[in-house]
């Protein structure tokens, strides 16, 4: 086990299960003491405990829910005030897939507030001490949804694209300093939130299913790395590659004053 006094704290949200459960589990194995951000303070101190036991690490657990804005407040305080903090993973998320009339105004906020409100004011909390201190990481948890949709993701492609570009925008805003930021983008895995989205894993094809634990690890050697985006699920190197550079060649592309040619009026 590496020296922890010299990793700092890892704050991972949405921590109780899934992808956040097992961040922890590697991050607390690599030598971080951890801030693990969840709702359900059964599990979060059943995980605390077993982490603190196993990797002689401190864990702070903060019991919140990133959809209630007094909840959501109290977390930026806290992660505001915390100089130890060195690395933070934005991995708490929910989803309702259902069409958009089929899908309560509640339910669509609340996709937008865990989303996108949440991940955008924890990184606000972190990234001024990070900047000062010219030192720090930052994990984003978008998904292939976000530069994808199904007619049954829109609100949740919708938060995830704000993911997406959000993300890229601090790498370029980031450029020329030793905080990184890393974007990753996971297809299919086995979380919960499947179930609480309304689909069971059961309905999907089991071959495209990913298990947690290698989708982290395969973020994590990405991380290592120096990737700025992580697609743990894609083989080949060229498709990421040739969808980079459409997307680079479709903005150069669109730097003109005047109306394309096929919009001109004969």
């Amino acid at each position: 086990m590496k020296d922890n006094k010299n990793m700092g704290t890892a704050v991972v949200t949405g921590a109780s299960s899934g992808l956040g459960e097992v961040f922890a589990e590697r991050l607390a194995k690599r030598g971080y003491n951890l801030k693990l951000v969840a709702r359900r303070k059964d599990r979060l101190d059943s995980l605390a405990e077993k982490l603190e036991n196993k990797y002689g690490i401190k864990v702070t657990n903060l019991v919140a829910d990133l959809g209630s804005e007094t909840d959501l407040q109290g977390v930026v305080n806290d992660l505001s005030a915390d100089k130890s903090i060195t690395l933070l993973i934005n991995n708490a998320g929910t989803s309702t897939l259902a069409s958009v009339t089929a899908t309560s105004t509640e339910k669509q906020k609340a996709m937008i507030g865990v989303n996108v409100t949440a991940l955008m004011l924890l990184s606000n909390a972190v990234l001024p001490l990070f900047i000062e201190r010219n030192e720090g990481v930052l994990v984003n948890i978008a998904s292939v949804l976000g530069f994808y949709s199904l007619p049954i993701s829109a609100v949740y492609s919708g938060t995830k694209g704000f993911v997406v570009q959000y993300t890229r925008g601090l790498q370029e805003e980031l450029k020329g300093t030793n905080v990184r930021v890393q974007l990753v983008n996971p297809a299919t895995t086995a979380t919960e939130i499947w179930e609480v989205g309304g689909i069971p894993l059961s309905a999907l094809d089991a071959s495209t299913i990913m298990e947690t634990e290698d989708c982290v690890d395969a973020i994590l050697v990405g991380l290592d790395n120096g990737e700025l985006a992580t697609h743990p699920s894609v083989n080949d190197q060229q498709l990421i590659d040739n969808y980079e550079d459409a997307r680079l060649k479709l903005f150069k592309g669109s730097q003109h004053s005047k109306a394309a040619d096929r919009y001109t009026i004969q």
